[in-house]
């Protein structure tokens, strides 16, 4: 019987975790605005329970800023603060665990339902 729980408990410790799936473009909410002259956005993601207690990255490639918040306790994202964006700009989002990371790349548009993978390699 002892034998029987070693391994089990052996075998929970070595046994991998389900990987948490990226953020999907299509639930993304970004608004583009003009302040002063200075095009930016703000980063909206509706709750998802896999990502509990993460941290998000909403990075620019294209400019080369970006923000990183907690996710909230209701495991929403967002709204992120203001960060330097134009249209069309590639923009990152990645949301780490304890211990995994998941990033998504997008064209930057106004609005809800962004497209997957259209960002330049």
């Amino acid at each position: 019987m002892f034998l029987v729980a070693l391994v089990l408990g052996l075998g929970a410790c070595v046994t991998p975790s389900i990987p948490i799936p990226p953020p999907n473009p299509a639930r993304m909410t970004f608004t583009v605005s003009i302040v002063d002259t200075t095009s930016g956005a703000v980063f909206s993601y509706p709750p998802d329970s896999n990502y509990h207690n993460g941290v998000a990255y909403i990075y620019n490639r294209d400019k080369g800023v970006g923000v990183i918040q907690n996710v909230n306790p209701d495991d929403s994202i967002g709204p992120s603060p203001r960060f330097a964006a134009a249209l069309g700009d590639q923009i990152v989002v990645s949301v780490q665990t304890v211990d995994q990371t998941e990033s998504t790349c997008i064209r930057l548009r106004d609005g809800t339902g962004q497209d997957a993978n259209s960002c330049s390699p």
